[in-house]
């Protein structure tokens, strides 16, 4: 089961072409929701940080103290722009979680790209 937070391996869907990448991402969805569907959210990470000034990315360092629990290998964004709902059963492997201090960044990650106050 995925919690909120968690890093996560997934075969995300391109939208453009029918295949998928084996890549990062981040369980974004409410805790309660994945306790109790099959389904959960996920935002994409990517390694690409030409976007790190723009307030819906996450920058995660994995060499500093709140990104080291991530799993994460190199300095990632987690794109809260880029959204997907995925089984829960295709999570491929769990590579770690983000720290109390990342979720609430997270957070205004989120609400910046949904347009949230």
């Amino acid at each position: 089961m995925a919690h909120r937070g968690d890093v996560i391996i997934v075969d995300f869907p391109f939208t453009d072409v029918p295949t998928k990448k084996r890549r990062p991402a981040v369980v974004v969805q409410a805790e309660a929701y994945n306790l109790t569907i099959a389904k959960t959210v996920v935002a994409m990470v990517t390694g690409n940080l030409l976007r790190a000034a723009d307030p819906a990315h996450l920058f995660v360092d994995p060499k500093s103290p709140d990104g080291a629990s991530s799993g994460l290998r190199a300095t990632s964004l987690v794109s809260c722009y880029n959204l997907i709902t995925i089984e829960q059963d295709d999570i491929l492997k769990a590579l770690g979680q983000l720290s109390p201090v990342l979720l609430q960044r997270l957070d205004e990650c989120l609400k910046a790209a949904l347009g949230l106050q």
